[in-house]
């Protein structure tokens, strides 16, 4: 009687077939160490080029005109804001160390809002200068130009009221009438006049011939703005 002789292959690994070599499984683990240091390297790189950039800054913190400051005031701290720019050595500012200097202080010109403060400009009555002089002119509506700022230049024209005369600087026109009085001007301030009229009074500086000028003058005012 014969034998049978039964062989049994066993099936391949799942995931391989038949006929493919078992070779070395390669698997990557995720080192917690290096992803630690990873991104310390990285906050380190960040940290270096903040410093690097503060210590390029060529900026310095100084004073200026937080809002228009009148000739004639006292500076107070709410007067004065601190900001960072570059300078040239021969622009004269004020660091910002030395507010206690400012506050207390007479302003000696009018300083429109944003103006770098120089020690000079508190340095004695020197506004209105030598042959200059300050007058307050009522305006009425519509005779002067919408936002007129602090620091523009006009003319004021005093135009004698229901008289058509012509524009000259100073006498009269032909009949005795009063003719209109011209005179150039910088504007001081405008605030609106607190009679509730509608009128805005302008504060202007000028010379002293063409303040006494526009001052005598009778009539409705008019400022033109000029450019530049």
């Amino acid at each position: 009687m014969s034998t049978m002789t039964t062989s049994t292959r066993s099936a391949p690994p799942s995931g391989r077939t038949a006929g493919q070599s078992a070779g070395p499984v390669l698997r990557r683990r995720i080192s917690m160490r290096r992803v630690l240091l990873a991104v310390g390297l990285v906050l380190a790189c960040a940290l270096a080029g903040v410093i690097v950039a503060k210590r390029v800054d060529t900026r310095l913190p100084v004073l200026v005109a937080a809002h228009a400051i009148a000739a004639g005031q006292t500076v107070t701290a709410t007067d004065v804001a601190i900001v960072k720019v570059a300078t040239e050595a021969s622009v004269a500012t004020i660091p910002a160390s030395q507010l206690s200097t400012v506050v207390g202080r007479v302003a000696a010109v009018p300083l429109v809002a944003g103006t770098l403060l120089s020690p000079n400009q508190f340095s004695g009555p020197v506004w209105p200068g030598s042959g200059e002089a300050v007058i307050a002119v009522p305006v009425k509506p519509g005779r002067l130009p919408a936002g007129l700022p602090a620091g523009a230049h006009v003319t004021v024209l005093v135009v004698p009221s229901g008289t058509p005369g012509g524009v000259t600087g100073t006498g009269s026109g032909q009949g005795g009438q009063p003719q209109t009085v011209q005179a150039t001007a910088t504007v001081v301030s405008v605030d609106v006049a607190a009679d509730q009229s509608g009128t805005t009074v302008v504060t202007l500086v000028l010379s002293a011939g063409d303040a006494t000028r526009v001052a005598a003058a009778s009539g409705d005012v008019v400022l033109v703005r000029l450019g530049g």
